[in-house]
């Protein structure tokens, strides 16, 4: 069970749920490490092993090689059990998606407990021979500039990070001298992708060699090992979407609307787009469905877990991802979560696009900390938008308000009932980083202040 130590009082409490759901009894761990951890026993300090150790055990296919415990920003934590046979998948699946061999160099900074960070950066290079190299997330979010010159330091780079992680990067420039010529690949997923980081990413490190079609718009998720679907070797691609048609279930282009980023399409596995048991045609939104041979066996002692075993195409085993997609011109765009969806008069709107407009509408909001939820109250549906002070600013809080609701207004049609502006850190977020719309909702749903 791939684990962060904890380092406050709400890592330690998911940590302990994950170990009374997963009933794990050794600690694997490093003499860095080791004084953090609650009492445990028995510990093994890895990094103090002598010898050997035991013989190698051959492994079934079938048999579970670990459990991914998702990040909880949808649903309480569940373990996914990876079988062994899931984890050769998703690094063949990667490995063609991304052109990964012996001469490449996996570089990043995502921690291994995160399954981008472990079977991207980790697992991905073991197993196509080639070269990797880490360094610490803490790092990277003091000193963004410290990955781009880990990227500018060696040849024929790959690296993966969500976009919270482009923003930053852009937001701290580039150094004089930086040469990102021999990036070949770079991975944006684990959380919504959206235009404009891209766009400023390229921006601020064309100049410096970054190539547009080196940037790769990815989509993934635990339950699926890591990979589903990416961008190809001709880089990004998007489409403008009309937004009433959108949010009536249909994918119809236009000049002014609601732009989306594709992200791509799948490498070995099937994908098909679901409503009410039946597969849809290209341009109708529906839930994502998934089949391969990367595909978790279920949730660890959750037999009955609706999100896998559906049957489709006469196949059984088919995972229901939650997520909301369309296919347009056989490309693949997610739209949003099934359970997240904003319902208001009839109208269904995208928590990550009202967050997206949010986001942008002032300064002094930091962009990649933004929650949009549905409330239901005496006064009927509506949309709160809770958002963190971006650190530093200084704003009048009505203006930013007043900003946040004219830009929501403008770009969605939708009167937001509040609008809350808490300090840096007061959103809460997942182990991932991934901001806990569940659990905001929780903490400020019911705050009319």
């Amino acid at each position: 069970v791939p684990l962060m130590p904890p380092s406050n009082a709400a890592q330690a409490e998911r940590l302990a749920g994950v170990l009374a759901d997963s009933g794990a009894r050794v600690w694997l761990t490093s003499s860095a490490v080791a004084g953090r951890l609650p009492a445990h026993d028995p510990v093994v300090v890895v990094d103090e092993l002598t010898g050997p150790g035991a013989d190698p055990v051959f492994a079934d296919p079938e048999t579970p090689a670990y459990l991914q415990y998702t990040s909880g920003s949808t649903r309480e934590p569940a373990g996914a059990v990876i079988p062994h046979r899931a984890i050769v998948a998703a690094c063949w699946q990667g490995g063609r998606a991304y052109a990964v061999d012996e001469g490449t160099t996996c570089a990043g900074w995502i921690p291994f407990f995160h399954d981008m960070g472990l079977i991207q950066l980790l697992c991905l290079p073991v197993f196509a021979g080639g070269r990797a190299v880490f360094m610490s997330p803490a790092e990277f979010v003091h000193r963004p500039r410290r990955w781009l010159r880990q990227l500018a330091d060696y040849p024929a780079v790959f690296t993966a990070a969500p976009n919270f992680a482009y923003d930053l990067a852009a937001d701290a420039g580039a150094e004089d001298g930086l040469d990102l010529s021999d990036v070949r690949v770079a991975l944006n997923g684990a959380e919504p992708v959206r235009p404009a980081t891209g766009e400023r990413f390229l921006e601020v490190f064309g100049p410096h060699g970054f190539r547009r079609e080196a940037y790769r718009p990815s989509y993934g998720l635990a339950e699926a090992t890591v990979y589903v679907a990416s961008a190809g070797p001709e880089g990004p691609r998007g489409a403008v979407f009309d937004r009433e048609a959108l949010a009536q279930g249909h994918a119809v282009e236009t000049v002014d609307g609601q732009e989306l980023v594709s992200v791509g399409r799948p490498v070995g596995q099937r994908v098909r787009i679901v409503h009410d048991g039946h597969e849809q045609p290209d341009g109708a939104v529906g839930e994502i469905w998934i089949h391969g041979p990367n595909v978790a066996t279920g949730y660890w002692g959750r037999g009955d877990a609706t999100a896998f075993g559906a049957t489709l195409d006469g196949l059984d085993g088919w995972l229901r991802t939650g997520d909301l997609g369309v296919v347009h011109r056989g490309d693949l765009y997610v739209t949003g979560r099934l359970k997240d969806l904003i319902v208001i008069d009839g109208r269904n709107f995208h928590p990550q696009d009202i967050e997206a407009a949010a986001g942008e509408a002032h300064p002094a909001v930091r962009r990649d900390r933004v929650a949009a939820f549905g409330v239901t109250d005496d006064d009927g549906e509506g949309a709160v938008v809770v958002a963190e002070w971006a650190r530093g600013a200084e704003a009048d809080v009505k203006e930013v308000t007043r900003a946040v609701l004219r830009a929501v207004s403008a770009e969605h049609g939708l009167t937001l009932r509040r609008v809350h502006l808490v300090p840096s850190g007061g959103l809460p977020r997942t182990s991932s980083g991934k901001v806990a719309r569940s659990a905001a909702k929780a903490r400020y749903g019911g705050d009319r202040g």
